[in-house]
Formats: C-alpha cells, structure tokens, sequence
C-alpha cells in the first residue's frame, strides 16, 4: 500500500502534528513502509497460536491476607528525628 502525501497530511491533522512540506514525501515512504511489513506479518500462517499478552507465564505473588498485631507506637516512632506524642512530627512545607 502506498502512502500519498495526502494522507499524510490526514493523518498529521487526526494527531495534531505540524507536518513541513519537506517533510510529507519522508513520512509518505516511512509509512508505507511500515503498512507493508504489516502485510509481510499478515501472510505468516498462526493457525494453533493462541494468543498471548505475556510471553513469559504471569502468576500473582501475593501472600495470605492473615490478621495480626500491628507495630506497636513506641516501635514505630522509635526512630524518628521528632516526635509530637503518638505522631511524627515533619517541618510544615505549607505555608
């Protein structure tokens, strides 16, 4: 399929591109191109492929939802720089 400088021109405009004149013949073979090695794909026969969205198996890693204790204050406040009782306390960046 061979790309006209036309539609190059449609299709500049559906993307919101400026397109310069010296640049319509370029993007016209570049297209056509690309439209022809999707032709090339679209002879390979995959009758039996089924299709796929990952090449590598995709499995989810979570671990069991199991209640237990949360960290207790004292441990999670053990470490910061200042404290407001039971909170961090962080410089107002706000003003």
């Amino acid at each position: 399929m061979s790309v006209t400088t036309d539609d190059v021109k449609y299709i500049a405009a559906l993307s919101r591109l400026k397109v310069d004149a010296s640049e319509l013949e370029t993007f016209g073979k570049q297209l056509s191109d690309i439209l022809l090695y999707v032709e090339k794909l679209s002879e390979l026969n995959t009758d039996g492929v089924e299709p796929t969205s990952h090449v590598i198996p995709v499995m989810n890693v979570f671990r069991e939802d199991i209640e237990r204790d949360s960290l207790a204050i004292e441990d999670a406040l053990s470490n910061a720089p200042e404290r407001a009782g039971n909170f961090y306390k962080v410089p107002k960046i706000i003003e």
